[in-house]
C-alpha cells in the first residue's frame, strides 16, 4: 500500500541546508498498523506529511497505492487524497464555523458523494456523538473534538489513514477511547493505519513498530497487533 524508495527532505534555513529525514526506504502492506515513535523533532511528523501528499520530498519515491506520489503536483496530489486518505491532526483542524457533522460530512462533499449526511450520521453515531452531531467544536470536549476529527477521517472508508500523534492532547480516559476507536474501525473497514506517536502503549498495539531518530527510520519490532478491542466507555 506504501513504498518509500530512498526519499529525503532537505529545508533551506537561515544558517543554510539542513536535512531532517536521512534516506528512507520501507514498505507498509495493505491493511497493516503501523507506528512510529521518537523524540520530538526526529522527523516523524515530517516524514507522515510526505507520505500523505502533504509536503514534497527532496528526493526519492513514494508509491501509494501504487500511484507515483513524488511525481505528482499539488492538485494531482489532493485528488489521491481525497480518493485514498484520511487524515488526523494531532489540533483536531476542524472548522469552527461548522457543526460537528457539518465537519465530518465535509470531506465526503468535496469527493462529490451523494450520501454524505446519511455517512455522516451513521459514522457519528459509531463514535457515539450522534447526541453532539449540531454542537460546534467550541461547544465539544477535547476527547469529542477528536472522535469528530476520527469520524472525518473514515467517512470516506479511505485505504490508508494518517494519524499523528491521535491522543497527543487528550486525558486518559478518552485516549483509550480514541485508541479503541482507531483499531476497530480499522479492523471493520480494512484501512491502512500509520500512526505518529510518543505513547509506547499504542505503539504496542500496532502490528510494527518503527524508531525515527535523527532523521533515520529502522525497525523496533513486528509483533501481532491486539486488534480486537472493544469501544471505549
Amino acid at each position: 500500500m506504501i513504498q518509500t524508495k530512498d526519499i529525503t527532505k532537505t529545508v533551506t534555513t537561515s544558517e543554510g541546508s539542513l536535512q531532517i529525514l536521512q534516506p528512507i526506504s520501507f514498505e507498509v502492506k495493505a491493511g497493516e498498523s503501523i507506528a512510529i515513535v521518537g523524540a520530538s523533532g526526529s522527523g516523524k511528523s515530517t516524514l507522515l506529511s510526505l507520505l500523505a501528499g502533504l509536503d514534497e520530498v527532496s528526493t526519492g519515491e513514494i508509491y501509494l497505492d501504487e500511484e507515483p506520489l513524488h511525481t505528482m503536483d499539488e492538485e494531482q496530489r489532493a485528488r489521491l487524497r481525497g480518493e485514498k486518505v484520511g487524515f488526523i491532526f494531532q489540533s483536531f483542524m476542524l472548522v469552527q464555523s461548522l457543526t460537528a457533522i457539518e465537519n465530518v460530512m465535509l470531506p465526503a462533499e468535496i469527493a462529490g458523494l451523494a450520501d454524505a449526511k446519511k455517512r455522516a450520521q451513521t459514522i457519528l453515531e459509531q463514535v457515539g456523538l450522534s447526541h453532539r452531531a449540531h454542537h460546534y467544536p467550541n461547544q465539544l470536549s477535547g476527547g469529542e473534538q477528536q472522535r469528530v476529527a476520527i469520524a472525518r477521517a473514515f467517512i470516506g472508508q479511505p485505504k490508508i489513514l494518517f494519524a499523528d500523534e491521535p491522543t497527543g492532547n487528550l486525558d486518559a480516559a478518552n485516549s483509550v477511547r480514541v485508541e479503541d476507536l482507531l483499531f476497530n474501525l480499522n479492523r471493520e473497514v480494512g484501512t491502512t493505519l500509520v500512526l505518529v506517536t510518543h505513547d509506547n502503549e499504542l505503539a504496542k498495539k500496532c502490528e510494527r513498530q518503527l524508531q525515527m531518530q535523527a532523521g533515520e527510520l529502522t525497525e523496533i519490532t513486528a509483533a501481532p497487533a491486539q486488534k480486537d478491542l472493544a469501544y471505549g466507555s
